[in-house]
């Protein structure tokens, strides 16, 4: 599962992630596209948001390298 299926999956937009978790875009996009992973400390809060776990954030999808 990536950030961006996650987020998907979980039936949420870009706009309501940044208001939610009082990020920017550009850091939502960086963790959907790879560029930069959130701090640690962040990880639960958008894996509760997201209604996953840590670990599904950062396993790969299926066919992604």
């Amino acid at each position: 599962m990536s950030f961006r299926s996650a987020r998907q999956a979980a039936g949420l937009t870009v706009r309501q992630v940044v208001e939610k978790l009082k990020v920017s875009d550009a850091a939502v996009y960086m963790w959907e596209t790879g560029q930069q992973f959130p701090r640690g400390s962040r990880m639960q809060e958008i894996a509760d948001l997201y209604g996953c776990t840590v670990d599904e954030l950062l396993k790969k999808d299926e066919g992604r390298s």
